[in-house]
């Protein structure tokens, strides 16, 4: 990565920096991208087999919709815009087309169904891209389709042991933990032994970039991209 945000710290801006612009959505990765070294952005398939860009399993929260998007094809999708922006579910094609060559674009992988077709639009774009998941069978099937793509496991809970030896198992080339483990003593540490980078998710303020930066992680997942500016 690039280090526009820092000279030891690589920024990844959580949804397109869902604290600032409305998330997962072409404007924020528009607005955040010549702030940050990365863009992170969640995709899921729906019904009619595209794959969007939408955080949620349902569409209650960010639409004036309800139910599953495992439920909706796309041609309802397209009509659906994130309340106060105006701004439309993209497709993940979509978001490759507009984000900048120089940014990278870490996908969160969200259903067990999406790896594949992740891959394959991903080689169609010119940014980097490292894929992540909750799911250890989705970052499998990418291991095993194709070995050369970047893979990151997402972790919730656990020790840092538990959590490198998953990540390595997956041939993985980063770990992705929640703020209050990854600032844990010894984690960042044993992930480093593991030779996996460290990417903690998701910052939300000052104070947790200064706990993450003082644990040593290498990448921050953060909801603004101004979080690191003028930190000491």
């Amino acid at each position: 990565m690039s280090r526009k945000a820092s000279d030891e710290v690589a920024l990844i801006g959580h949804r397109g920096c869902a604290g600032q612009y409305a998330e997962n959505t072409i404007e924020a990765i528009e607005r955040a991208s010549p702030h940050v070294d990365a863009v992170e952005i969640d995709v899921r398939r729906c019904a009619s087999g595209e794959l969007v860009v939408f955080h949620d399993a349902e569409l209650d929260r960010l639409t004036e919709a309800s139910g599953r998007v495992a439920d909706a094809d796309w041609d309802e999708l397209r009509t659906l815009t994130v309340p106060d922006s105006g701004e439309p579910i993209p497709r993940l094609d979509e978001v490759f087309a507009v984000a900048p060559d120089e940014v990278d674009v870490n996908v969160e992988i969200k259903g067990r169904n999406v790896a594949v077709d992740a891959v394959d639009a991903a080689n169609r774009a010119a940014n980097d891209v490292l894929f992540s998941s909750f799911h250890p069978e989705a970052l499998a099937t990418l291991r095993d389709r194709e070995p050369s793509t970047d893979r990151a496991l997402l972790v919730a809970d656990g020790g840092a042991e538990r959590a490198a030896e998953a990540a390595t198992d997956l041939g993985c080339v980063a770990v992705h933990p929640p703020i209050d483990l990854a600032t844990e003593p010894g984690f960042v540490e044993a992930a480093r032994e593991a030779g996996l980078a460290v990417n903690a998710w998701t910052a939300a303020d000052r104070e947790d970039v200064e706990a993450l930066l003082a644990a040593g992680v290498d990448g921050i997942v953060a909801d603004r991209w101004d979080l690191l500016r003028d930190v000491s």
